[in-house]
């Protein structure tokens, strides 16, 4: 099953994170975030601070339904989000299902504003 059609479950206290080997297999999926130490990151680019913030309420959106809740970094039109599982200290499958749901809501804003 592709990473954004599952859902975030909890993770427990004392969980071990995904390996380097992990990470980089789930990495194929969502080729646009980077693997940094223990996070994945990705920058994204709008046309003014109205369409950015759009997103990161859509992201907000998708982090309440999942549970699971990115740092988010804004800069007028550029927003960057960075996920990692806080609670083990590393990255688990969690942080790459909701990469993958949010590169949705990106794909789908950037066809909306082509419409």
């Amino acid at each position: 099953m592709k990473l954004a059609e599952q859902k975030a479950k909890a993770v427990a206290k004392g969980a071990v994170p995904l390996t380097a080997e992990e990470a980089r297999r789930y990495l194929t999926e969502i080729p646009q975030w980077s693997l940094e130490d223990r996070t994945i990151a990705r920058e994204f680019s709008f046309r003014d601070f109205q369409h950015a913030m759009g997103f990161v309420n859509r992201v907000a959106g998708i982090a309440s339904t999942q549970d699971h809740h990115p740092d988010i970094f804004i800069s007028y039109n550029k927003v960057r989000l960075a996920l990692t599982t806080h609670k083990i200290g590393g990255l688990s499958l969690n942080d790459f299902i909701v990469a993958a749901k949010i590169d949705l809501v990106a794909d789908q804003q950037r066809s909306e504003r082509a419409a």
